[in-house]
């Protein structure tokens, strides 16, 4: 137990954030100027592929194996252990200087958008697709956005902070995130026991929000945690899952401005759909390499 007595008035200690002590501080604004590079399409992405920032990577993924040419985009990487987010660009768009930000330059002016569930919703509306027309359905979908959008914090600030990310380990945060984080698994594997996705038969951008959060942690791919909360046992949520990660298009958004992790998942910045193909063959090549270096040290 601590014997930590709050002081009558707070002040901040720059040393007491953990592993993200550099990056977190109580006021807002850019620290320094730096201008946003930009591509030649009209979506402009900047972002990491964080569980918000692979939301909107899947989703422009899926807008163009849909045909909707409109939703070419330019990804460029954030480096938020950096303090990219605190560049005064970066700030123009998203004054809460959190990823994802996007802009939007075939509007006039141009369009900027922030806030994950925001930009889904965005382009859903721009594209009409992935958001059901139907009343009850469309409700539905907003809902379970909003759900994710008002859930995440205790899984990712809570849990994710406190198990894997704190500079100690405290048993009371760990229980009660631990415990809400499994109540809110139980909640989206009971709705997914009777439900194919998350609004019905149709896969929507309700999907698209929960399945980078949820979908990794039942898949054992944020917080190293699965085995601690016993993912395995939500079997709804696994089915689930693995349907979305099936899709072409999210694997590919899952890999776009990821700069963590496995060398062959990582597409730092993303300019083309060609630049899959690029980061393919560089995969081909290196496993050759590394089997022409194995045969000759045999």
């Amino acid at each position: 137990m601590s014997d930590y007595t709050p002081p009558k008035v707070w002040t901040w200690d720059s040393e007491s954030g953990g592993k993200f002590a550099n990056i977190n501080r109580p006021i807002a604004g850019a620290t320094h100027d730096k201008e946003l590079p930009v591509g030649a399409h009209p979506l402009q992405l900047y972002s990491l592929a964080t569980p918000n920032g692979v939301k909107v990577t899947v989703m422009l993924e899926e807008l163009l194996a849909l045909g909707h040419a409109g939703a070419e985009y330019d990804a460029w990487l954030i480096d938020i252990g950096a303090g990219d987010q605190f560049g005064s660009g970066f700030v123009a768009i998203n004054p809460n200087s959190k990823i994802p930000a996007l802009m939007d330059n075939s509007t006039t002016p141009p369009t900027p958008v922030f806030e994950s569930g925001a930009i889904l919703l965005y382009l859903a509306e721009k594209f009409d697709a992935f958001l059901p027309h139907e009343h009850g359905a469309r409700t539905r979908c907003l809902s379970w956005l909003f759900w994710q959008m008002g859930s995440a914090p205790y899984l990712g600030g809570g849990f994710g902070h406190f198990y894997a990310y704190a500079p100690v380990k405290l048993e009371y945060p760990i229980n009660r995130f631990a415990m809400e984080v499994k109540r809110q698994l139980d909640v989206l594997d009971r709705h997914l026991s009777d439900s194919e996705y998350m609004a019905g038969d149709d896969y929507t951008i309700a999907d698209i929000a929960i399945w980078p959060w949820y979908g990794a942690l039942a898949a054992g791919k944020v917080y190293d945690a699965a085995e601690f909360l016993d993912t395995a046992s939500y079997k709804n949520v696994l089915r689930w899952t693995n349907q979305i990660a099936a899709r072409p298009a999210a694997k590919r958004g899952r890999m776009v401005n990821r700069s963590f992790g496995e060398l062959s998942d990582q597409l730092r910045e993303r300019h083309d759909a060609r630049d899959f193909e690029t980061m393919t063959q560089d995969k081909v090549e290196a496993r050759a390499e590394r089997s022409g270096q194995d045969s000759g040290q045999s």
